[in-house]
């Protein structure tokens, strides 16, 4: 079976998932245009118009990537995505992701992981998390839904990162 890579039906108590569209754009940004989100991403300036564009196009292109909604509002609160999708080696990425600072602190977060790896695990036996080196809160959420460090890396970007993985049970 081939792996979904934007699957409609991924929906919890706490929020939703949906493809990006292109005209998700205006509210992607303004959920995404907070300095603090991005103060420790290696991409610190990505709340800025013409970096935050790249990261947009980015995620339509990737045809992977999904808008995060707040299932009690409907509010727009961020965005992630599967990427590098290696079926040879049975993993996927799940990465690109952010959420307005109102969501944070794991209950959101760990929803929205829970719903994207319990669909990734239909598929493929690893997932994998890559986080800026000093990209703190990133590594903590991470470490909070079991992911396990195994060292240092470099991201598709080409940037240095560290790698985390998850593996089905």
């Amino acid at each position: 079976m081939a792996f979904d890579l934007q699957p409609t039906h991924l929906r919890g108590k706490l929020v939703a998932l949906r493809p990006l569209r292109p005209d998700d754009f205006d509210a992607v940004f303004a959920a995404a245009s907070d300095p603090l989100i991005w103060e420790q991403h290696p991409s610190s300036d990505r709340y800025t118009l013409p970096v935050f564009r790249k990261y947009f196009d980015g995620a339509i292109a990737s045809g992977g990537a999904f808008l995060v909604t707040d299932r009690e509002t409907g509010e727009v609160i961020g965005c992630s995505r599967y990427h590098d999708l290696r079926e040879a080696e049975s993993q996927v990425e799940i990465g690109f992701t952010f959420l307005i600072r109102s969501r944070w602190g794991g209950a959101y977060n760990g929803e929205l992981k829970r719903l994207m790896l319990d669909h990734a695990f239909r598929f493929v036996k690893t997932v994998v998390f890559t986080a800026g080196p000093t990209n703190f809160r990133s590594r903590r959420a991470l470490e909070k839904i079991g992911a396990v460090l195994q060292g240092p890396g470099i991201n598709s970007a080409g940037d240095p990162c560290v790698v985390f993985h998850l593996h089905r049970a």
